[in-house]
Parts: structure tokens; sequence; C-alpha cells
């Protein structure tokens, strides 16, 4: 038996965890408050939970402040965020204080049954878009300036140094017709369509 604690201040969304759980055999949602205060004066009188399902958007203390409080009592105990929010900050300030999941009040009932499952066995869970967001945090570095060839980025750095295609030829000892040849894949690449587009995206420090 799977042994489940909400922290959530909205009635409608306690009131449909409450029944979706309540037809659940293996999984009891033992506790329900709407903060993270009145969850932690009741953990003296309750069974610790296994995993917790907590909301960010509070009364009182945050979800995410509540994070360390509620493990400093409840060490053992998993945190699933489980919120309206997917902005990164929050995302990433829930994960660093300690929470193990993150999902969004989207997830239909029968995913947050399943990410809780995966979290009792030592796993964890994110929806999906917060997963991409995460992966997107720790990518390489995808500016477009990393698509251009070496070559490619030296011509870039002669235009934008000031100098001619006549220069630019010189200088990387190529034809002038080989170096426009390179500005035509550039401008393709960066999606772009002139020399001013490009010296103006490069001061803008958008490449």
């Amino acid at each position: 038996m799977i042994k489940l604690a909400l922290i959530e201040d909205d009635i409608l969304i306690q009131e449909s965890l409450n029944s979706f759980f309540g037809g659940q055999k293996h999984i009891h949602l033992k506790k329900i408050a709407s903060s993270v205060e009145d969850f932690i004066e009741s953990i003296p009188e309750i069974e610790a939970p296994d995993v917790i399902l907590l909301d960010i958007n509070l009364l009182g203390i945050s979800g995410i402040k509540g994070i360390p409080l509620l493990l400093e009592k409840l060490p053992d105990t998993d945190i699933m965020m489980l919120t309206t929010f997917e902005d990164n900050d929050k995302i990433f300030s829930a994960l660093s204080a300690g929470a193990c999941s993150y999902l969004t009040k989207k997830t239909p009932l029968k995913k947050i049954r399943e990410a809780v499952e995966v979290v009792y066995k030592g796993g964890s869970y994110m929806s999906p878009s917060i997963a991409r967001k995460i992966v997107n945090r720790f990518a390489p570095n995808r500016s477009p300036m990393h698509q251009l060839t070496p070559r490619q980025k030296e011509i870039v750095d002669g235009i934008v140094d000031g100098k001619s295609y006549k220069m630019i030829a010189d200088d990387l000892c190529v034809s002038l017709d080989t170096v426009r040849s390179h500005i035509k894949n550039i401008y393709k690449t960066l999606k772009i369509n002139s020399k001013a587009q490009l010296i103006r995206k490069s001061f803008n420090n958008e490449l």
C-alpha cells in the first residue's frame, strides 16, 4: 500500500484526487491539507506518507519554500510537485529544493497515479513539457552560429569587422566566388537576407 498525502488549497482538485485515489486498491490518500503549515502541524498525528503531492501557489508558505521544511520532518518521504506553473525558475527552484518530480495540473489522473507508482519505486517523473524544459536547460548551446562551419564563421567575423568580400577572400586565400557562395549559405542557415541583418544580429548578440 502506497501512503499518499496532498497539500493543495484548491477544493475542486482536492475532491478530484480524493475521489480518484479512493478507488485505487494500492494507493491510500491518507492526508489532505490546504497549506504547508497545516500539514506540518498534523505530522505527529499521522503515519508518515511515502509520497506527497505538493502545490506551489499556497497561502502562507509556498510549496517551494515548504519543501526543505517537509523533508526535515519527513526525510524518507518523496515530494512531487503538482502545479500550474511551467516556468523554468519554478521548475529548477523546486528540484533544487529537494522535489523529485514535477507534474503540471493538466496531467491526467491516470498519469498522476503512474507517477506516484514510479516515485514510490525509487524513480522520478516529469510531465512531458517539463522534461523538455529540463533537457533544453542542459543541452549544448544551439545558437545559430553553432550551425555554421569554421570557414563560414571566419567569413561572418570578417563581415562584422567591416571587411569587403574581396578583403575576406584575400585573408582566407580563397576566390571571391567562394566567399560569395559561403555568404549565400550563411544567409540561408541564419534565415537572413542581407549583410545589414547579419551585422544587426551580431550587435544584438543574436549569433
